[in-house]
């Protein structure tokens, strides 16, 4: 089989049906489709037969990143969606039902925690969080209800990494499902699917877009999950725009060399700034003093641990504004996977949906800053972090 990078700028390039197909997927910016007769129209509607009937439902940029995504993460099918909560909301509420329970790991993105926390929880579907790192203890703590466990592949923001694979044995001897959101990793370091998740998701603003300039999400699995998920995005009008989804096959064709830039330059710079009298910690999976390194060779391609890092501040949150405020290579801005280095302090931003109780437990100390490293020189960003630090 051809390598991943030869693989997505292939899938990415590719425009089913042209007769002299074009290098690029062409942009159909529109929002309707004719069609010659009211029958043709609702078995479109239906998906009884190929082909698009309203962007809503479905568009030929849209199939067309759908289907590179789905080669890449080893899906039978996916589907793009508005915005990574979207594909997030579209996942959740396709699956569960009144009554069902989650697991999930109490280091959470804070809009996921949010979902799980307001609107599912008002619908009647619990949610716990335990450390899903322990594979044992999850394991026990599972009921009758638990219809789910909900797992990232590198924690949003603490870095921490469970065992998929465990997991997913677990859950299915349990009969419950393993859904993992890969942000973090991106389909080029891991691929959960082949460990044995039921469903993963991405926002593909981060990685996969990669240039900080588009907003969308995807679902990707087997096709009947993923048929369920379009189901409720066509429903809910979470469905993604062509622009984003031309936007994002651009990200994939590159998708492997910037993620290789962004895990060498991470290493760098967590190991410059370990051991620094002004970093309590310093949680990078690809740093051996990170309690789950020994999954990065087991999970992540090559042994590369991605390009995100959370640094722990001696002073608190008074540290972590200092920090924001002396940057001057790397941006202090949400969001993260981008080709800019950006900072932020999650218990104001990412996870400010958390209480302090609830922040505590997920580790997010009040001088916590997340880092997701760009691909500026190393050096440049040691100096500059290093600075910032102190």
């Amino acid at each position: 089989m051809p390598g991943f990078a030869t693989r997505a700028i292939r899938a990415a390039g590719r425009t089913p049906d042209a007769p002299q197909p074009p290098v690029n997927v062409p942009l159909y910016q529109t929002s309707t489709f004719e069609v010659s007769s009211a029958g043709e129209l609702a078995d479109l509607l239906e998906f009884r037969t190929p082909g698009h009937s309203y962007s809503r439902y479905s568009n030929p940029t849209f199939a067309a990143l759908e289907a590179a995504l789905a080669e890449l993460e080893g899906g039978e099918a996916a589907v793009v969606s508005a915005s990574g909560m979207a594909a997030i909301h579209a996942a959740l509420v396709s699956t569960l039902r009144p009554g069902d329970e989650v697991l999930a790991a109490p280091a959470l993105y804070g809009g996921t925690y949010a979902l799980l926390t307001g609107l599912l929880a008002r619908f009647g579907i619990g949610a716990r969080f335990l450390p899903l790192t322990d594979a044992a203890s999850v394991g026990e703590a599972m009921t009758d209800r638990t219809r789910l466990i909900w797992a990232e592949t590198i924690a949003n923001p603490t870095t921490e990494m469970a065992d998929l694979a465990a997991l997913a044995d677990l859950a299915h001897r349990r009969d419950a499902l393993l859904f993992v959101d890969n942000t973090f990793a991106s389909p080029y370091l891991c691929n959960p699917l082949a460990l044995g998740a039921d469903l993963v998701v991405h926002s593909l603003t981060k990685y996969v877009g990669g240039h900080s300039d588009l907003i969308a999400g995807a679902v990707i699995g087997p096709a009947e999950r993923v048929a369920a998920a379009r189901h409720v995005l066509i429903d809910a009008g979470g469905n993604s725009q062509p622009l984003e989804a031309f936007l994002a096959l651009r990200g994939l064709k590159t998708l492997a060399i910037r993620m290789e830039r962004h895990a060498t330059n991470a290493l760098t710079v967590a190991c410059a700034l370990e051991g620094r009298a002004t970093i309590r910690r310093v949680l990078y999976p690809g740093l051996r003093s990170h309690p789950q390194h020994e999954l990065v060779a087991r999970e992540l391609r090559d042994g590369l641990a991605g390009g995100m890092l959370a640094l722990d501040l001696e002073g608190g949150r008074d540290a972590g504004e200092r920090f924001l405020g002396q940057l001057r290579v790397a941006r202090h801005a949400t969001s993260l996977g981008s080709v800019e280095t950006l900072c932020s302090h999650p218990a104001s931003s990412s996870h400010r949906q958390l209480g302090e109780e609830e922040l505590a437990a997920a580790g997010l100390t009040p001088g916590l800053v997340r880092v997701s490293i760009g691909l500026e020189d190393a050096d440049d960003l040691v100096e500059d972090l290093a600075a910032a630090a102190g």
